[in-house]
């Protein structure tokens, strides 16, 4: 009788003893992880600290000054690390660690792409398809992205600052964050779909706002779905949607399959040879192309390649969703900045057009408005130029955020620690830009820094190995040699013929911290002045 009415009391002490055990004693100071300082007291026990920092935007600044007090590698949740320096990033990136499902946030139409592909093995498979149509060779040699680029610098963005150096608009300037924006997208979107079918958002400028209302929107609730996927998959199946976010991914989502609906019909009606070179779908021939061989050589299926050999449309417009909406809001990002810093420097302007016209051919408009498409070796080769572009992605990354992998089954060494596998681990361009070892003074924006006769060759390969606006290893940003060399011809364009001015910057020096990072206020007003 005693024994019966002691079995339920027994029964909570030992639930009790072995909640303690698991979820106090053992992570605090008993897991493998628990020699790794904590970014907070609560760590160990509990992702509320983390979580509660990542939901308000504060992330970069706060783990950044952590590391700078606590070390390379820090604790940040029971089964999470943070990780600040050239070493760490080398074992875990170049090393091959794997993705974790918090990527699955950046599947689209419920398909993977590349980006969100989590095993290496289908990564890889989907990587062949386009990654020549994406390298420095191909981009620079590319008739089609060259009359691309023509078409959009000289018959869309040039007019349109020639427009607002007129008296009614010299005053009040333009919105050069908008501009780029559209900019970007026409760049993109053409060499994705070609120039006929892809965007014109530097004319249509209804359309242009409203896709970035839901860039915005889409942006600022992604913390939801990536840190808490099981919460938001409940609320939205008991009828609790996240309306904001929801509701722009569904138009964008439109939007793109769209542009995709579009080329494919163009592709299936067109004679490939009769085709305009600006009007050559460039990504998704190879896109496409790719698929075709690879189910010839699998059949309808395949181990490397399951999804995308099952709902081909679907994995096509997965794909090319990504690239448009990557590709664009990156480059924008960093055109805003490039332009306010050149803005804030009359000499540094003068400087660098003078490096830009001695190109032969330049970018100067003739007295026709008319100009010649510089050789992209020539242009991606200018000391100055890309000591700009080079500076402004450290300083003002587009992606400063986590990068998060994941630690493979068998324990790693990481620093001083052994890591057991399964845990999350990330860096992040915002902390290893920041380094004020290889950084001196790393919050002065300073493009010498980058220039050959800045510091002997030992600090430069420094500098270089530690540049990561693109990520690094084989999961690096596909297309980082298409964004470097579009942002050096759009730059080249505008200071071929024109002064910057500021008008107003209100927010540009304090840029969003997140996994993306905007200007706060995403605008910023310039006045332009055509050069005689």
């Amino acid at each position: 009788m005693l024994a019966d009415e002691a079995s339920p009391g027994l029964a909570i002490v030992i639930l009790a003893v072995f909640l303690a055990f698991r979820y106090l004693l053992y992570p605090t100071l008993l897991s493998p992880l628990a020699r790794i300082p904590n970014a907070h007291w609560s760590s160990p026990i509990s992702r509320l600290w983390i979580l509660g920092i990542r939901y308000t935007h504060r992330e970069n600044r706060i783990l950044h000054a952590l590391h700078r007090s606590l070390g390379p590698v820090i604790r940040v949740g029971p089964n999470e690390l943070s990780i600040n320096g050239i070493d760490g990033v080398r074992t875990v990136y170049q090393g091959g660690f794997e993705k974790p499902d918090w990527y699955s946030v950046f599947d689209n139409y419920g398909v993977p792409c590349m980006f969100s592909t989590r095993p290496a093995a289908e990564h890889s498979a989907r990587k062949r398809s386009i990654s020549n149509i994406y390298s420095k060779s191909y981009i620079q040699s590319s008739q089609s992205a060259s009359a691309q680029g023509r078409e959009i610098l000289y018959g869309r963005l040039l007019p349109k600052l020639l427009d607002s150096t007129s008296k009614m608009q010299v005053p009040h300037g333009i919105d050069m964050y908008s501009v780029f924006m559209a900019t970007t997208m026409d760049f993109i979107s053409a060499y994705i779909f070609g120039i006929e079918n892809g965007t014109n958002l530097l004319h249509d400028e209804a359309l242009r706002d409203h896709l970035l209302e839901h860039y915005k929107a889409r942006s600022d609730y992604s913390v939801f779905d990536q840190e808490l996927p099981r919460l938001t998959w409940l609320c939205r199946k008991i009828g609790i949607p996240f309306w904001t976010v929801d509701a722009a991914n569904k138009e964008l989502g439109e939007w793109c399959m769209r542009l995709c609906d579009v080329t494919k019909k163009a592709s299936i009606m067109n004679n490939p040879s009769a085709t305009e070179a600006c009007d050559e779908p460039v990504v998704w021939n190879a896109l496409v192309g790719g698929l075709a061989k690879e189910t010839k050589t699998s059949g309808s299926s395949s181990v490397l390649y399951p999804t995308a050999l099952t709902n081909v449309d679907l994995s096509v417009a997965s794909e090319l969703f990504d690239h448009v909406l990557a590709g664009q809001e990156t480059v924008g990002i960093t055109l805003s900045y490039i332009s306010w810093r050149l803005s804030q420097s009359m000499d540094l302007q003068a400087d660098l057009r003078a490096e830009l016209l001695s190109l032969a051919p330049n970018m100067r408009l003739d007295r026709d408005e008319s100009a010649s498409m510089p050789d992209p070796k020539q242009l991606d080769a200018l000391p100055l130029l890309h000591a700009v572009v080079m500076e402004t992605l450290r300083l003002h990354a587009p992606i400063p955020g986590y990068q998060p992998r994941e630690t493979p089954e068998l324990p790693c060494q990481i620093g001083p620690y052994l890591v057991p596998g399964g845990v999350r681990i990330a860096a992040s361009a915002y902390s290893l830009h920041r380094d004020e070892k290889v950084f001196p003074e790393p919050e002065v924006w300073n493009p010498t820094r980058w220039l050959s006769s800045d510091g002997d060759g030992e600090e430069r390969k420094k500098r270089n190995r530690q540049f990561w606006a693109f990520s690094s290893g084989g999961r690096m940003c596909v297309g980082s040699n298409f964004a470097m060399h579009e942002m050096k011809l759009i730059i080249a364009a505008i200071y071929s013929n024109f002064t910057s001015h500021i008008v107003d910057d209100a927010g540009m020096s304090e840029q969003s911290d997140g996994y993306t990072g905007r200007p706060v206020h995403e605008r910023l007003f310039l006045r332009f002045e055509r050069v005689v």
